[in-house]
Parts: structure tokens; sequence; C-alpha cells
């Protein structure tokens, strides 16, 4: 089997994607002359997605919002995309599948219980896309993140070779079961999902050989699982005796284990299942339709701008109302977190390609549609924010209000000051009532990109206060909890 790394640019189109050190956890890679896995990573959604190519046919499993990598690959090999496989409608990225349907007019596999509104082809348990008279793809049927997921395994002269897992098993944990909105009767369907991922896992994956390799459609970051591992693929085998959700228990203990502290959920989940299910519009005349505003532009009294710009030039000019979510880091989540995907934005950067860049970013989780305009800041005649002098700084002393944004679950693990108030940057802007007044404040978390963009919506929400980011300062800082 061969396997490679897709690097660099998409195409020209801007999307930053650099691939990491892929390696199989737990055995060597089987070599064979009848099929080639191309894996794919977004790097910012931490997102892999797949093309297989047998003979001279590729089918495409869970395809990022950018669908050129897939049409250069098959180019390059003389072969023909001839499905898209989408594991279950996705909530952390925009899919291509209807694009490339449109595009190519070919099928979209996925499982007959989805709801969309284009042709799907189902791709239920035990069903095969035969791709060649030894090797082809079979459906299998993994709830549990989703009702409607599935997993489709490889198969070589009749013995399965890869499972790929979309969100159901991912390395070292499972697709967590709470991102569908069930309204009131939201608890009653998350403890139904555990309990059905439960199921997929002792009787499905398990079901599978130790050396059938795993590849997942996420790694470690994605908000779509709470502990999955920093690694691209793995075996049954590994998994089965490292990865908690294979060892002995109730269902019950698993249920209670799963729903046990999630991460949070980002605004942006329901509206990206959604539009999945309707399928997203075409990529680049979408993006061409973004206005291209003037230099140094004026946005009018009031108006959201997410300034994409590193931080220090953030907190040496800014434009009012801005607030700092750095291109270079986890933007799309945070864009997607803090922003409603009902509300419009300015997007602005440093530099054009930046600015591209950040397009395409916003691209990927479905918010380009909400950019009002786009364009470049030198930082002329904005305001500054104040630099912390961390020589003099004595936290004993308690001059500031110390403002955490890590999450609970980091807080619990690693503290760092006493006294210290705990809201999560996710829950910043919902919780600006708890923030006390009557001292400066000093944002910290547990690297310094968060902080840069807590401290600047502060900043813009507090303009008479003294506000102050610790910044990657914060290292120096940091101990281990206390034993228990």
């Amino acid at each position: 089997m061969k396997r490679r790394n897709f690097i660099g640019n998409l195409a020209g189109l801007g999307i930053a994607t650099l691939a990491g050190n892929f390696r199989v956890i737990g055995q060597a890679l089987p070599e064979s002359s009848n099929y080639t896995i191309e894996q794919f990573e977004n790097k910012g959604l931490a997102h892999f997605s797949y093309a297989v190519m047998v003979e001279d046919k590729v089918i495409i499993i869970d395809p990022q919002r950018n669908p050129q990598a897939y049409y250069d690959f098959a180019e390059k090999h003389n072969a023909k995309i001839v499905g898209v496989i989408e594991t279950h409608p996705h909530a952390d990225f925009v899919s291509s599948h209807l694009e490339i349907h449109n595009a190519l007019n070919v099928p979209i596999y996925s499982s007959g219980l989805t709801k969309s509104d284009y042709p799907l082809t189902a791709f239920d348990e035990g069903n095969i896309i035969k791709l060649s008279d030894k090797v082809g793809l079979r459906s299998v049927y993994t709830p549990g993140h989703a009702p409607d997921h599935i997993a489709a395994v490889l198969y070589e002269d009749g013995k399965d070779k890869v499972v790929f897992s979309g969100d159901s098993l991912f390395l070292g944990d499972v697709g967590r079961p709470d991102l569908l909105d069930y309204s009131k009767e939201s608890d009653k369907q998350r403890k139904y999902l555990a309990a059905l991922m439960y199921d997929t896992i002792h009787f499905k994956f398990a079901a599978l050989n130790d050396d059938v390799i795993v590849y997942p459609s996420h790694g470690a970051g994605s908000l779509c699982g709470k502990s999955i591992r920093k690694a691209a693929s793995s075996t049954i085998g590994y998994e089965r005796q490292f990865n908690y959700a294979f060892e002995k228990r109730t269902k019950d203990e698993f249920v209670s284990l799963l729903l046990s502290d999630q991460p949070y959920i980002p605004k942006y989940f329901a509206y990206d299942v959604h539009l999945n299910h309707l399928g997203a519009p075409e990529l680049k005349a979408n993006i061409a339709k973004i206005k291209y505003l003037p230099k140094n532009y004026q946005p009018e009294s009031g108006a959201l701008i997410v300034d994409t710009r590193p931080e220090k030039l953030f907190k040496a000019s800014y434009l009012p109302n801005a607030i700092n979510i750095q291109v270079a880091g986890p933007f799309e989540t945070w864009l997607g977190s803090l922003i409603a995907p009902e509300s419009k934005f300015y997007l602005i950067a440093s530099d054009e390609e930046g600015l591209k860049t950040t397009i395409k970013k916003a691209a990927s989780i479905g918010y380009e549609s909400n950019i009002r305009g786009a364009f470049l800041y030198d930082g002329s005649n904005g305001k500054q924010m104040k630099v912390f002098e961390n020589s003099s700084f004595v936290p004993e002393e308690n001059k500031y209000t110390f403002i955490d944004v890590r999450s609970a679950r980091e807080v619990s693990h690693q503290p760092v000051f006493k006294n210290s108030l705990n809201i999560p940057l996710d829950e910043l802007t919902e919780r600006l009532k708890e923030i006390p007044k009557d001292k400066p404040l000093l944002i910290y978390c547990g690297s310094g990109y968060r902080s840069a963009t807590a401290s600047s919506i502060l900043q813009k929400d507090f303009p008479a206060l003294q506000v102050y980011d610790l910044g990657s300062s914060v290292t120096k800082y940091i101990t281990a909890a206390p034993s228990k």
C-alpha cells in the first residue's frame, strides 16, 4: 500500500495545510500494488480526509471544503474520481461533497438514514463499492457520534485491511455523542447516542482483526473528541489495548464516562451540520462575492471587526470594536466559537497573502458569507493596548484581577495563580458581567494564543479599564496540580 502526505497550499487558494509527521502506531504498513491511500490534513481543524485509488478509480472520503487537492491527486495519477463517501454530516467543518458531485457527476455515498437536500446513494451496513476484482469498500453502521454514522472498510482479496472510521473511532478516543441539538430532549438523546457508541465499539470495531489499520477523520486538537491521541493512524489491535473505549465496563458505566468532561460546543457546529445537510455552495464562486476594501478602511461605528494579525501588531495599533483572532493558530475553531453564524463581520490582515489564507480558513467552516468586507491594515491611526511589564511582576502583590481563560479541566490539572477568576474563552462574551472592575485585569491562558483574543475582547467591552495580556510569559508560572 502506498501512503503519501499532502503538503503545502491547495492549488493557490491560500489554505495552509502543513502536514505533520504521519506514522502508524502498532505495526508497519503492508505493501500492496492493488490500491493507494492518500491522507490529506487540514491542520487548523485537525481534519483528515482520504483518497482511495484502485487502478484508475478514486473514491474521496470525508472531503474538506476545498476540493482542489483531490482533483490534483486524480490528475497526477491519470485517474478519475468516481464517488465521495460521507461518514456523517460533519459539525466542525464544511464538506465539498456536493461541489464534487456537481462538478464530476459522481455519487455521494452515505447512510440511508441521512436526510439531505441533494441526491444520496445509500451505503448501508454490508453494502459494497467494488473497485476491482480484488479491492472494494464495505459499509459498517457505526452510530454514536451521530445516529446515521457509517465507517468504510477497505478489503483486499476478502481480507479487511483498513477502516476509515470517520468520527466514530478516534486514536485513543471516540466521537462525542453530544453535538446534535435535540432541544428539550437533548439529555435523553445524548445518552441514547452514547449507548449506541458502546455497541459500535464492542460489536463493530472490536470484531475487526488487530492488524486492520485505523484512519480517522480527526486528530488531536479536534473538538469532536475529548482526548484524541496525537497521531495520524493506528491499528485496531493498538486501540483495543490502549483506547479507554474498549475497556471492560457496563454500558451504563460507558455512557457516564463518555458524557463526562466533554469540551465546549462551538457556536458554529449546528450551523455546519445544517449546511452539510443542504450542501455547501461552490467555494471559488462564493469567495468571489467577498468585497475587498481599500487599505486602512474605516468600518462604520459599532461594526464587528476580526483582526487576524499577530498579537504584537494588534496591541500596537487596533481599530475600534476589533477582536484579535490570530490566523497563526486554531483560527477556524475560535472564529466559529466566538462569532455566531448569523453575525456579520469585517476581516483584516497585514498582507495580501495572509488575507487570502484567512478567508479560506473562514470558508472551511462556511463563514465566507458572513464577511462584510476584507481589507489590509498597516497599524496607522489605531488605538494601543497597554503592554504588560513582566520583569517587575510579583503575583503575590494582588495588584490585578487575574482572569484565566482556559477550560475548567485545564485549570484543575495545571493551576497558575491563586484567587484567579476562571472564565473559559468560549464563555467570555456571555459572562462579562462577572468581571470585577476595581483593579486592572491580567489575562492568561496556557500559551498566549487565547489570552490575546480574550484581552482584545475585554479591552473592546471595557475601554476604561486597564487590560493586560500575560501572553506566552504564562509558561513561567504554570505548575502541576497538587496530588490528591
